[in-house]
């Protein structure tokens, strides 16, 4: 692949490296991005010659006022969303379905994985990080699945990973979606190890002059005793994980409109971390806060392949429920990235507008199992 294609490739002493490689527009997936990883991770499967499997993000060069900077990914190409929608494109439908297999396919890769997290980490950055087995946190990490601001709802596989943190810390990240840092992501389990950035370029050259690595087990080891001999100096405070005693008393609540009457109370009352909450959650659709509480609860219990298949189904009724404008994914792309005005029409307006039945519409069935677009999903014997 030449060096402008948006997927770079590399074996370097039996670790297969993977670039994303769309620096300006922050390493966002588009479905050509997602067909070549696909077909790239099939390959390599198969491959002796590759061992365990690296992802990172390319590196946007420095310019006039902006010094460089390494995002690993930055989530699904939205406006591409919006105009297809629009548009009636049927690659819409195409590149959730492709996506969402893509990412189970990297939950179930048969070799080790592993996630360089540098920068921003987000949407369908973290269904591809948080489907490796060794995620690597930097120290300029943004973690975060902020869809319900756009009209979305925490999919490629954020009912999986969400629903399995540390009591109701899931259903806060993903209806309020705040940006997590390297501490908070490491303490949570959403990052396993931290290291110094600038370590990575060093860990390629050494394989470059000693590959004589046999097994992926033995790859790893040393992969993870790079990351141990070059860790970050400096580790922030906690800021969401200072919280969590606070996250698990509103967030339990049966239903979101108990949540916001609880932060509301607490907020009353003068607690501060409270009305920045409820702040916060003023931007986001109303609807699809509702429907990812929703989303959270039911993946709790269910296994992975069934998540997406869940998944991809209320991605389809997020475009064909309300269709074109009326969509409420649409109208939260175009509030935040097409024309920009930061002042989306949500429909309801408001949390207390949020009807059972308008969240059960996300979860009805589309297709019949026998048809289902990810019909051919299927996890371990032991998931």
């Amino acid at each position: 692949m030449g060096s402008n294609s948006p997927i770079l490739t590399e074996v370097v002493g039996g670790l297969g490296v993977i670039t994303l490689n769309r620096p300006k527009a922050l390493n966002a997936l588009t479905l050509e991005m997602v067909r070549e990883l696909t077909t790239v991770l099939r390959g390599w499967a198969q491959d002796p010659d590759v061992l365990v499997v690296l992802l990172k993000g390319a590196t946007r060069p420095a310019t006039e006022g902006k010094p460089a900077a390494t995002h690993f990914c930055a989530g699904g190409d939205i406006r591409f969303m919006h105009d297809a929608a629009l548009a009636g494109n049927a690659a819409l439908e195409d590149f959730f379905t492709e996506e969402y297999a893509l990412d189970h396919l990297l939950h179930v890769f048969p070799k080790p994985t592993v996630a360089w997290m540098d920068g921003i980490t987000m949407g369908g950055g973290m269904g591809l990080a948080q489907a490796c087995d060794l995620r690597v946190a930097t120290a300029s990490l943004r973690m975060a699945m902020p869809e319900t601001r756009i009209g979305l709802f925490p999919d490629v596989g954020g009912g999986h990973f969400l629903s399995r943190l540390t009591g109701h810390v899931g259903e806060y990240l993903g209806v309020v979606g705040p940006h997590l840092h390297v501490t908070d992501a490491l303490t949570l389990g959403l990052a396993d190890v931290h290291a110094d950035s600038a370590c990575l370029p060093s860990l390629l050259a050494a394989l470059r002059e000693q590959a004589d690595v046999r097994s992926g087990a033995e790859l790893m080891d040393r992969l993870r005793a790079h990351a141990d001999l070059h860790p970050l100096t400096h580790l922030p405070e906690a800021t969401v994980t200072a919280r969590l005693d606070d996250i698990e008393r509103h967030f339990e609540g049966r239903t979101l409109q108990d949540i916001v009457a609880s932060l509301e109370a607490a907020r009353d009352a003068g607690d501060d971390w409270a009305a920045e909450t409820l702040k916060h959650m003023a931007g986001h659709s109303p609807l699809m806060m509702g429907v990812t509480l929703e989303q959270i609860r039911r993946a709790r219990s269910m296994p992975l392949a069934e998540v997406f298949r869940m998944e991809r189904t209320m991605v389809r009724h997020c475009f064909q429920i309300r269709t074109g404008a009326a969509s409420e994914t649409v109208e939260g792309v175009r509030a935040l990235v097409v024309d920009k005005d930061h002042a989306p029409r949500w429909n309801p307006p408001s949390v207390a507008e949020v009807a059972p039945t308008m969240v059960e519409a996300f979860f009805e069935a589309v297709w019949p199992a026998y048809a289902h677009p990810l019909r051919d999903l299927h996890d371990p014997i032991s998931e």
